[in-house]
């Protein structure tokens, strides 16, 4: 008797007759030629705010780019840091009170990192366009509170006119 039967030597006849086909690393060098691409093209240094539909910038011509910071956000009904709300415009507004205690305790908890001597922390505003003034200087006075000095305001930037 033969030590194989005749089905073993059919398919080891079958396997044999099949030869592995070769990687194409043509095609594989080409996309990854456009995903290094992508990446390089898409992966710009610039700071990207955050965009809110409650909240509408005022119009501003600045030519220097913001640093990238801590980001307060008044909508019309709510303040935000970082995205989080800390917050109600109503509550925040009315009162006597100087500092606003949930951005207090929000900014207490952020700045737990130390800053050289004599330096302050950085934070940028994101107001509606619409919002008062004394909410507005309410905000910057809790932030001078705790050490954040270097205040900007987020606009919406136009082209200048050229001369003519």
């Amino acid at each position: 008797m033969s030590d194989s039967s005749r089905r073993v030597r059919r398919m080891e006849r079958h396997h044999k007759s099949k030869n592995a086909s070769p990687l194409n690393l043509v095609s594989l060098m080409d996309i990854f030629t456009i995903l290094v691409f992508f990446l390089l093209v898409n992966s710009s240094n610039t700071q990207q705010l955050p965009s809110n539909k409650d909240l509408t910038l005022p119009v501003s011509t600045a030519k220097k780019a913001p640093k990238e910071t801590l980001i307060i956000v008044v909508t019309r009904d709510a303040i935000l840091v970082q995205g989080r709300k800390v917050a109600d415009i109503t509550e925040a507004s009315v009162g006597d009170e100087p500092l606003i205690a949930g951005l207090k305790a929000e900014l207490e908890f952020l700045s737990t990192t130390p800053t050289a001597d004599g330096e302050g922390r950085r934070v940028t505003i994101m107001g509606d366009e619409n919002t008062t003034y004394a909410l507005i200087r309410k905000i910057m006075a809790t932030c001078q509170q705790l050490n954040f000095t270097k205040i900007a305001f987020a606009a919406t930037q136009i082209a200048e006119k050229p001369d003519a």
